[in-house]
């Protein structure tokens, strides 16, 4: 029961978010070599369903 949940803990942490940037990585190599086509766009979509890039915080008080 526990090896189950550090597999899935271990899946979530380190596997979706190499998923993510490599496809996001190749997302961006096919836009340089060819331009912006439904492949990439389908792959940079892919890659922020995974994993969403941040925005910078904002400062409240400057």
């Amino acid at each position: 029961m526990i090896q189950k949940r550090i597999g899935q803990w271990a899946i979530m942490a380190v596997a979706v978010p190499l998923a993510a940037a490599g496809a996001r990585r190749i997302s961006h190599t096919i836009e340089a070599r060819r331009g912006p086509s439904g492949i990439s766009r389908m792959l940079s979509k892919g890659a922020d369903l995974l994993r969403p890039q941040r925005a910078k915080r904002r400062r409240r008080f400057w």
